[in-house]
């Protein structure tokens, strides 16, 4: 059996390497071994992310920005993908909240704004 550590970093690898769907095999196993560590879950998030399991990768982020408010790349993370659900009213408040937090970061103020914009629209 392979340690968490192991599994993290065999998904982590295959992150880099673009393999993002093949990355969710090791990176589930490790997150249901150790479900607190953050790093797994954002590596995870990322993975589903990029796979386009939006849902899922929702998910993992939201648990993240839960346990630590002040994560800004977590609630980013959170309202890309509900953003890509089509859940623009629902994407505003953690694109709003990383904006807050990482007010420098120019790409979340645009994701924040196309977020408003789209949600005006519905």
């Amino acid at each position: 059996m392979e340690s968490v550590y192991d599994l993290y970093r065999r998904g982590c690898d295959l992150l880099d390497h673009g393999d993002h769907q093949a990355a969710i095999v090791p990176l589930s196993r490790a997150r249901d071994l150790e479900p607190e560590m953050g790093s797994i879950r954002e590596a995870l998030g990322r993975a589903l992310f990029h796979a386009q399991r939006y849902e899922r990768a929702a998910e993992e982020f939201e648990i993240l920005a839960t346990r630590k408010p002040t994560d800004d790349y977590a609630l980013f993370c959170l309202g890309r993908s509900m953003q890509l659900l089509g859940r623009h009213r629902e994407a505003c408040h953690p694109l709003a909240l990383a904006c807050s937090l990482r007010p420098e970061r120019a790409d979340y103020r645009l994701y924040r704004d196309r977020a408003r914009r789209d949600a005006a629209r519905l």
